[in-house]
């Protein structure tokens, strides 16, 4: 008989492949993300197997399946998901595209006002989940972070890892390109049971 414990990762799995939600008529989340949220906040998040990874279907933050914000920031750098800055951080970020840390990213008002909706809409502060929870708990309210990698939830989680295997690593170079360590970032899972460093035969803090 199953175990409640994998009931719950089968419960997980069925609201991200559930509904999705739209906005200005287009996909922006990953199928069911509110609906998963509360599903993991009740049951915890010790599905785990073999050495610990997550049961699959767990996710960080929500993935971004919006085609305009993948082409138009995937193209540059990971399209990072809206669920790592708060609301405020977003709309910083928006309001000075024209300088986007050394580079011109200026977008069209229609582009510029959709994927500002977007981001804003689905950031760390505006929706639930214990990991959204936690990176707005770490980023203080007179604050408006526009590095990810500048926040303490970023920062806790990163802080045993020596520089030396990312700065310092040829196959990464910074700590911002979390798809080289993370494979399944782009779904908006960072499970540290699941990092392949670059060059690093196996990292486990």
């Amino acid at each position: 008989m199953a175990s409640k414990r994998m009931i719950a990762g089968g419960v997980l799995l069925a609201a991200l492949v559930g509904g999705s939600l739209v906005l200005g008529g287009r996909t922006v989340l990953g199928d069911g993300f509110r609906q998963a949220s509360r599903e993991r906040d009740r049951h915890g998040e010790a599905e785990h197997a073999g050495k610990g990874g997550r049961a699959g279907g767990a996710t960080d933050v929500a993935p971004v399946d919006d085609p305009a914000y993948v082409k138009e920031c995937g193209s540059c750098h990971f399209p990072y998901q809206p669920g790592w800055l708060p609301a405020r951080s977003w709309q910083a970020m928006m309001a000075g595209l024209e300088d986007h840390f050394g580079e011109n990213a200026e977008l069209d008002p229609a582009t510029r006002a959709s994927l500002g909706a977007l981001l804003t809409d689905n950031a760390a502060d505006r929706v639930p989940g214990r990991h959204a929870k936690a990176i707005t708990k770490g980023i203080p309210e007179d604050q408006a972070p526009l590095r990810i990698t500048a926040t303490r939830y970023f920062q806790r989680e990163h802080h045993e890892l020596p520089e030396k295997m990312v700065k310092g690593n040829p196959q990464v170079g910074s700590f911002s390109r979390c798809e080289t360590c993370h494979p399944e970032a782009a779904r908006g899972s960072f499970d540290e049971h699941r990092v392949r460093i670059p060059g690093v035969e196996r990292w486990d803090d």
